[in-house]
């Protein structure tokens, strides 16, 4: 397949968009809403990329003098916003945010035991590469519209871009609103914060049984956390990741990018010391081949448990929309953001495939690995590494640092979550979506947005504290921030194949003739996925097995809709603009 990408190292270009009756000019107005924008052609729209040593070039400094105005830069201001946040990311310090949330090292590990117990090796390896295609689908299409439109808002914005005129305000209202009335978040912000405190929790969990293994493991003696000191170590992480997050962009460059190589190292360490170190190793053909139907959920069918077994790689596979949300902050975003979203999804799923077949092998008894009474408690991966060193040197020490390898893993991809957290929040207080919104929206004088990043690691915690009530109730919580996740990737590339198939104006990336076959692929995926995760994953069905993800989503819809129709339609207008005013974009 031919994808048309200008992917280049141009520093210094202007992008320009003209339309049948006006060229430019009215563009340059920024108007004051989108009822006033002007209808741009698909045949007179193309942005014209310049080349850096064109006459053309206007070396325009930011609103404050401190930032040499780039393509990013320009386009960002060409949609109507100032530069505020300081601009210095390069393309690999943008990937490196996104590969550092996706962390396969965090997805796999803390998801192991879904995919072995439905499905086991067969699930894990072939699963894996399943979601992979589908993902980088929704990837290149998010990629193709990032390029159009480089800001921090990312999906939120893009929905009310591509929704046209008419739809705008409602497009983004769906995508990325909250009602204001029930004091409850329902929006895409919401659904980032729920994935924050899930990775923070899960580290909080393997933390737990890392302090378990570490004094004698279930069976000798160990010390079993409560979830009082879960919860505890769930907040002290979250205070560290706040404070690290409120350093100098340059800071969280380099940890992005240290985190970027910790994972990849991380990964390859780890797929080849343990079936290295593993006395007993699994064959060829039972990784390869192996299908385990022996659940204990009351289900039977191959086809049935296949799919939900996709859950591990599905959950793994997110994040990547972190590099548009680092757009404000990424030199030449319009170029740059394409490329983090693409290549943070296409490495992930190459590093990832590897981890999984390395751990793979060293599997040869998967209900021991699932039974509760073993020495980390049922949790498979951290009893693979403990067993694996204990059955060879006779000490499990050697497991207990592999997984440590894996928590500062786990805890770098937490603090790129959070990061982008905050460039959310920042974006939508920049719109006025929240309450509040003129004190989240400021930034410090290193630039940062020093307070919607505390709020989002406050938030974070506080949703943590639905599992001292009910550990069910907060897996759900955040089982359900999955699903919605995907849903707010897919309704901008919805509105791109549909409302704007034939006015949108594509950026220096761009899929050409194919744009549309993916996106409709990426959308079709989205459906496919929802439904599947909203099946039941244990019979018979009582209240406690139960999948609420349908009802929580349903109702959630039914509440912004139901909102949107009474009041929201007469006041909310959209994204709105703060170069020389503050009107709607």
């Amino acid at each position: 397949m031919h994808i048309k990408s200008s992917f280049s190292k141009q520093n210094h270009i202007i992008s320009s968009r003209s339309n049948q009756g006006g060229g430019d000019s009215k563009r340059r107005n920024f108007p004051h809403s989108f009822s006033e924008a002007p209808v741009v052609s698909k045949k007179g729209g193309a942005r014209s990329v310049m080349k850096p040593n064109s006459q053309n070039v206007i070396p325009i400094q930011s609103q404050t003098g401190k930032h040499p105005q780039d393509s990013g830069h320009s386009r960002l201001n060409e949609l109507g916003y100032k530069q505020e946040l300081k601009r210095d990311l390069s393309v690999l310090s943008n990937f490196a945010f996104s590969f550092s949330i996706i962390s396969v090292l965090t997805g796999i590990t803390t998801l192991y035991n879904t995919g072995l117990n439905f499905g086991g090796p067969v699930v894990l390896v072939y699963g894996w590469l399943v979601a992979g295609v589908f993902t980088m689908a929704v990837g290149l299409s998010m990629a193709e519209i990032c390029s159009s439109y480089p800001t921090s808002g990312g999906l939120y914005y893009w929905s009310a871009k591509l929704a046209g005129r008419s739809w705008a305000p409602f497009a983004s209202w769906i995508t990325g609103w909250e009602i204001q009335h029930t004091k409850h978040l329902i929006n895409f912000v919401y659904l980032q914060w729920a994935v924050t405190t899930s990775i923070n929790f899960s580290l909080a969990q393997l933390i737990e049984v890392i302090i378990l293994l570490s004094t004698g493991g279930k069976n000798g003696g160990g010390y079993v956390a409560s979830k009082y000191i879960v919860l505890a170590i769930h907040g002290g992480l979250l205070f560290v990741h706040a404070i690290i997050n409120s350093l100098p962009i340059s800071w969280l460059s380099f940890f992005g990018q240290l985190a970027a190589v910790w994972n990849i190292l991380g990964v390859f360490f780890l797929m080849i010391c343990i079936p290295v170190v593993s006395k007993e190793k699994a064959s060829a053909e039972f990784v390869f081949t192996h299908f385990n139907t022996d659940n204990g959920a009351g289900i039977d069918s191959k086809p049935y448990i296949f799919l939900i077994g996709l859950l591990m790689s599905q959950y793994t596979l997110t994040g990547y929309d972190a590099s548009a949300h680092m757009s404000e902050e990424t030199k030449s975003a319009d170029i740059n953001g394409p490329k983090g979203i693409i290549s943070s999804i296409g490495i992930s799923v190459i590093v990832g495939w590897g981890y999984l077949l390395g751990i793979t092998f060293a599997v040869t008894d998967i209900p021991q690995l699932l039974n509760q009474n073993n020495d980390a408690g049922g949790y498979a991966i951290a009893e693979i590494f403990y067993q694996a060193f204990k059955s060879r040197f006779g000490s499990g020490t050697g497991g207990i640092i592999c997984l440590l390898v894996v928590a500062v893993a786990i805890f770098f991809c937490a603090m790129s979550s959070l990061t982008s957290n905050s460039r959310m929040v920042y974006a939508f207080s920049r719109d006025g979506a929240m309450p509040l919104s003129s004190l989240w929206h400021k930034v410090n004088k290193q630039e940062v947005p020093i307070y919607a990043v505390w709020l989002s690691a406050f938030i974070a915690f506080c949703m943590a504290l639905t599992s001292l009530g009910s550990i069910v109730a907060f897996q759900a919580m955040t089982s359900i921030a999955v699903i919605g996740l995907y849903i707010a990737y897919a309704l901008p590339i919805f509105f791109r194949v549909t409302l704007a198939h034939k006015t949108f104006v594509p950026g220096p990336f761009n899929l050409g003739r194919y744009g549309i076959v993916i996106g409709w692929i990426s959308v079709l995926w989205v459906v496919t996925i929802s439904v599947l995760f909203s099946l039941p994953v244990a019979y018979p069905i009582t209240d406690q097995t139960l999948n609420y993800t349908p009802v929580a989503v349903g109702g959630l819809f039914i509440i912004v809709v139901s909102y949107w129709i009474v009041s929201a339609r007469h006041w909310f207008k959209g994204p709105i603009t703060n170069v020389g005013t503050s009107s709607n974009v």
